[in-house]
């Protein structure tokens, strides 16, 4: 039988935190878990927006067990701001879903002058989980999913020009910044496993979801030839709510394992399934690499040392 949202086990006295919780995937994932009986904590770059989306989502599924949380993924330090919040509000996290992204604007950086879609897909994402990694490690089973996209099949780590200050081609930076996710993720795990944490690293990509990522893309660049093409290639795309499945199923699924990746049945849409992982998130040396670029970067910014810590304390 097809996993579907009838699928997701009962969520009560969960805790998640989404990312990019006010939109796209990110809404229909707090909408599934909220109708599980999940506590959601929403994500948000503002304030305002996640507090809309608490109002639409409580009378939607019914559920007071909904939280806000500004989070500004552009800047390291309001990243670590509110991974503070949660750390003093609350006891326990038991899922974390690195959800929202960027896809291919112009160059352009973050507030500490890092390329903004490795800055926002994968560098605060990777602050935000080592921050809250020793909250999540106090319960056993805790999981932290993070969302790639097929582009990491197409994606190379970029060594010599890691922030495209030399040659910037939007597309060739966000999928790095796609394949850096899966390669954190894989590492994560590795880390975990080692230190005999039980904690669960997962991944999942939703194949061509409809979502406002299209969009903002097309506004952003100003290219009516990616408009045509979105228009064009539109009957492919699935909607969000199925786009969303693959990382539920990580995030829920009883029989879902560590360092596994979900996405489409037909890698571009369809039901989710356990999928293949792009070759270079299985090469360990390029993902040690990449973890410690990654976190001597953010350490100029945060202090992620609670994080590392926690991963170090091997039993």
């Amino acid at each position: 039988m097809a996993w579907s949202i009838d699928s997701i086990p009962n969520q009560e006295g969960r805790i998640s935190l989404i990312t990019g919780a006010n939109s796209g995937l990110g809404l229909d994932t707090a909408q599934a878990l909220l109708k599980k009986g999940a506590t959601v904590i929403l994500g948000c770059r503002s304030l305002e927006k996640a507090k809309k989306t608490r109002k639409k989502l409580s009378r939607e599924t019914n559920s007071e067990n909904i939280d806000v949380l500004e989070i500004d993924l552009a800047d390291l330090n309001k990243v670590n701001q509110a991974a503070d919040q949660i750390i003093i509000k609350y006891r326990k996290l038991d899922l974390l879903i690195n959800n929202a992204g960027v896809m291919a604007p112009p160059r352009t950086v973050s507030k500490q002058g890092l390329e903004l879609q490795f800055a926002i897909n994968h560098l605060s994402h990777m602050c935000l989980t080592l921050k809250l990694l020793p909250l999540i490690a106090e319960k056993p089973r805790g999981r932290i999913v993070t969302v790639s996209s097929g582009a990491q099949y197409m994606g190379k780590i970029i060594w010599d020009d890691l922030q495209g200050k030399k040659n910037y081609d939007r597309w060739a930076y966000y999928s790095q910044s796609k394949l850096a996710n899966v390669m954190f993720a894989v590492e994560l795990h590795h880390k975990l496993k080692r230190s005999n944490i039980d904690v669960f690293s997962l991944s999942a990509h939703p194949g061509l979801a409809r979502t406002n990522l299209q969009s903002t893309s097309v506004k952003a660049n100003g290219s009516w030839q990616e408009a045509i093409a979105y228009k064009l290639i539109s009957p492919i795309f699935q909607s969000s709510l199925m786009g969303s499945l693959p990382q539920l199923l990580a995030a829920t699924d009883q029989n879902a394992r560590s360092g596994e990746q979900y996405g489409p049945q037909f890698n571009f849409k369809g039901q989710p399934k356990l999928c293949k992982i792009a070759p270079p998130a299985l090469d360990r040396l390029q993902r040690e690499q990449l973890w410690e670029i990654s976190t001597n970067l953010i350490g100029n910014y945060v202090d992620i040392s609670r994080g590392k810590e926690v991963l170090n304390n091997k039993k």
